[in-house]
């Protein structure tokens, strides 16, 4: 990057597991309540704003290129020129990165970045039967036409393909994304009994972090649809009264024989949103704007889609020798949860030679990630992971964390669906 790119300010949704309290409020709807927040407590006016880029992944029927929705939504003017970015798990991250090398190219010099997922609105899809009757039926011309082709139905055409289901299996390699994490079960030989250990810190973190108001600065409530009767203001995945005896009850999920994922040790699907302000530094400067923090550098990666959860590891590779940071500069790490083995395996993927050599082409492992540093507030096991906004959640959480205890770096990294990963190197003055 030629120079790092300032955040001026981001605020987010609660994170609400999926069926509750946002079940009602559509992906564009959760966008554009954070947008028009932002701009409402934003140093900057609508006419500031060059361009908006939202990240999303389920892509609703209804709201076409959803972040000009949003963007209209939010109250921005018509004449607003808006995209929509998807990179599954990492769109809130390529929202961003995309405003930074539109910024840098010179396109633009100001954005609204961000994503929004409504994962309880992911709808349930007629199957190729049903959906072939309809076609036929359409192309009927009389009555007894019709007749005929309704005589053909059959209560079995009637089985929903479920889209939620759909969209978390990679169809190259065949596997949803649980089974992607059941393969790195195996391959680090990680055991159940760290999987809901870890799940259980996650929990603890989490809660002990909206108890002491530490997330409040990132959260905005909202308003619940379809009444309005109440207000959300936290997130509501966090159970402070989690057990390790609890989650040992659960049963495998994915591998009902043989597995160890199971619905506790994996991230809830979830509703959320997440929005910022950016621009280049210099530009902040020229403004006389003191930023939340800066993106200084990240980096993308690909891998196997069967092993898709090791992304941060390849994807933080890529990241040290593109920026010639090092593991030890990290003063924070955020690393999403979308299981606990996947955290785990991750781990253990940093610290090792042998990973290095085979897969990173390095003498040397990245080095080891310290827990103390690491999703020090919880993470996507308790958090919950919108998919369309975790990205931008990450950068948030980081930030606003660098800045209490006076740090200055911190990486942000997610696994991507479908065989990717995200590394983000984060700065704060």
């Amino acid at each position: 990057m030629k120079e790092r790119l300032a955040i001026i300010e981001g605020y987010r949704t609660p994170f609400c597991k999926a069926g509750t309290v946002f079940k009602d409020s559509k992906a564009d709807l959760l966008g554009g309540v954070i947008v028009r927040e932002l701009m409402a407590r934003s140093v900057l006016n609508y006419s500031d704003i060059d361009e908006v880029i939202m990240g999303n992944v389920a892509q609703p029927g209804h709201a076409a290129n959803i972040a000009r929705v949003i963007a209209m939504q939010g109250g921005f003017p018509a004449e607003t020129v808006a995209f929509t970015v998807n990179r599954n798990c990492a769109s809130g991250m390529e929202a961003m990165t995309t405003a930074a090398n539109k910024i840098f190219a010179g396109e633009i010099k100001t954005a609204v970045v961000g994503g929004a997922e409504s994962m309880s609105q992911i709808p349930l899809l007629f199957g190729p039967k049903m959906t072939g009757l309809f076609i036929k039926l359409m192309g009927a011309r009389t009555p007894l036409a019709m007749l005929r082709v309704l005589s053909t139905f059959r209560p079995g055409f009637l089985k929903p393909v479920i889209g939620i289901e759909l969209g978390l299996t990679d169809p190259v390699c065949g596997l949803n994304m649980g089974e992607t994490a059941e393969v790195l079960a195996r391959e680090f030989a990680i055991s159940r009994q760290e999987q809901d250990a870890f799940a259980l810190l996650s929990h603890q973190r989490a809660s002990a972090a909206l108890s002491a108001g530490r997330l409040a600065d990132e959260i905005i409530a909202v308003p619940v649809m379809p009444h309005y009767k109440t207000v959300q203001h936290e997130d509501n995945g966090p159970r402070e009264e989690q057990t390790i005896e609890a989650l040992a009850k659960l049963r495998p999920y994915f591998d009902r024989v043989a597995g160890s994922i199971t619905v506790g040790n994996a991230c809830p699907i979830t509703d959320g949103a997440v929005a910022f302000t950016v621009m280049a530094e210099s530009e902040a400067k020229e403004r006389g704007l003191k930023p939340l923090g800066y993106l200084r550098d990240y980096s993308y990666a690909g891998l196997e889609g069967a092993r898709m959860g090791l992304g941060p590891v390849y994807a933080t590779s890529n990241l040290m020798r593109k920026s010639s940071l090092q593991m030890s500069d990290f003063d924070l790490i955020e690393l999403n949860e979308a299981f606990a083995v996947q955290v785990i395996a991750n781990e253990r993927a940093f610290a090792s030679d042998l990973f290095a050599k085979q897969y990173l082409g390095r003498e040397k492992a990245l080095g080891a990630i310290d827990r103390e540093k690491l999703n020090v507030n919880g993470g996507a096991i308790a958090l919950g992971h919108p998919v369309g906004a975790t990205g931008g959640r990450l950068i948030l959480t980081l930030l606003h964390e660098l800045r209490r205890r006076g740090l200055q770096r911190g990486l942000a990294t997610l696994c991507i669906g479908g065989g990717q990963g995200a590394a983000l190197a984060l700065e704060v003055e």
